[in-house]
């Protein structure tokens, strides 16, 4: 998938060999877009420039948080940042530390919510109705975004807007923009059109859109200009980069004999759940999920809409391409692959027939509670 802005102005084109000299320019107190799903599509070379320039006040809008030593996790650990708007923040638990500690504010969203946020940012959308959060913390404020040292609230969220359509209740979600935008690429050009590899245009994509200056990381080679802006640096270690990765995801192979993926520690726990689940989908039903795959009537044609496939043999390992759980997949032939805001519009929009989530505690009503920090 390509992006091209015919607005951008060439004229202001400049070229970077340094990740330093790329970011250098962001100031103290900036709202920073950083692309990736994980460590999938991180721009770790820009984080690592702002490491070195010393930019402080950050507030960070990132479906992750990173990892304690990896990603958004370096620029936490050296509290450069002041914010984190993000939607999972599970691996980290300097991130966590610091929240309840009162050292971070957090403002904790659903993740589609967040991907619409921003893709209507970058559209000129100021705020959309969701039905996402209704009924909960989201709606009614109160959420914790920063305590204080003794554990009381210093700072809670505000409560959101409502209206109803067609009996259906409704909140008011104000969009994303950012200052700047880091994200990774697979390849670029002067004229700004990027090329997105595999599971690696996850947030990176409607993040490009949503900055006033946008800068694109490449494995290879970048570019830099103002209003869509690009690193150029043939100096990046590739091998490194994917080196960093196979070790920090999770890396998930099958050895050739093996007639299943390679099971882990309370799968036999998880499997009667899932084989259960697995009779819920029809023939022609295109649905979401992660292990049902395994368990299908093998008559029905069924369409799995998820980050999902075999996982590969040690030479097939490739880190653009991973699964909901960040573990590293392969593809059946037919794939096709779309940015994580397009991924949501799919499933609010009604156009996937069963889909099925896993949740720290679930209703009988079918109400998640799987996103809240206690």
């Amino acid at each position: 998938c390509g992006c091209y802005f015919s607005t951008t102005c060439h004229r202001n084109t400049k070229f970077y060999t340094d990740p330093v000299e790329a970011v250098k320019d962001i100031p103290n107190g900036a709202t920073i877009l950083v692309g990736g799903f994980g460590l999938c599509g991180i721009p770790e070379n820009l984080i690592g420039g702002l490491l070195k320039t010393g930019v402080k006040g950050i507030t960070a809008v990132s479906n992750n948080a990173g990892v304690d030593n990896f990603g958004l996790g370096l620029l936490l650990q050296t509290k450069q940042i002041k914010r984190m708007v993000s939607s999972y923040v599970g691996e980290n638990a300097e991130f966590e530390r610091q929240y309840l500690s009162g050292e971070l504010e957090v403002e904790l969203t659903p993740q589609g919510t967040l991907a619409e946020r921003i893709r209507a940012g970058g559209a000129g959308i100021p705020a959309f109705y969701t039905s996402t959060g209704y009924g909960t913390l989201v709606q009614e404020g109160g959420a914790p975004i920063k305590y204080n040292t003794d554990g009381t609230i210093a700072i809670a969220s505000q409560p959101r807007e409502v209206r109803e359509f067609d009996g259906r209740h409704f909140i008011l979600e104000k969009s994303i923009t950012g200052d700047f935008a880091l994200v990774k690429a697979w390849k670029a050009d002067r004229a700004g059109n990027i090329i997105f590899r595999k599971t690696a245009r996850n947030f990176n994509q409607p993040m490009c859109k949503a900055a006033k200056t946008t800068v694109v990381e490449q494995v290879s080679q970048c570019y830099h200009k103002s209003g869509f802006c690009v690193l150029r640096s043939k100096n990046l270690d590739s091998n490194l980069y994917l080196r960093l990765l196979l070790i920090l995801q999770r890396l998930s192979i099958r050895k050739p004999e093996d007639s299943k993926a390679q099971q882990k520690k309370g799968d036999n726990v998880r499997e009667r759940i899932i084989k259960r689940a697995a009779l819920e989908f029809e023939d022609g039903m295109y649905g979401i999920l992660q292990l049902c795959y395994r368990y299908f009537n093998i008559k029905f044609d069924i369409h799995l809409y998820c980050c999902q496939g075999p996982y590969p043999l040690e030479n097939e390992v490739d880190p653009d391409l991973i699964n909901a759980g960040k573990e590293t997949v392969t593809v059946l032939p037919g794939s096709s692959y779309f940015s994580s805001d397009a991924s949501f519009a799919m499933i609010r929009g009604g156009h996937v027939d069963l889909t099925m989530l896993g949740a720290m505690q679930v209703s009988k009503y079918g109400d998640l509670a799987n996103w809240m920090i206690p």
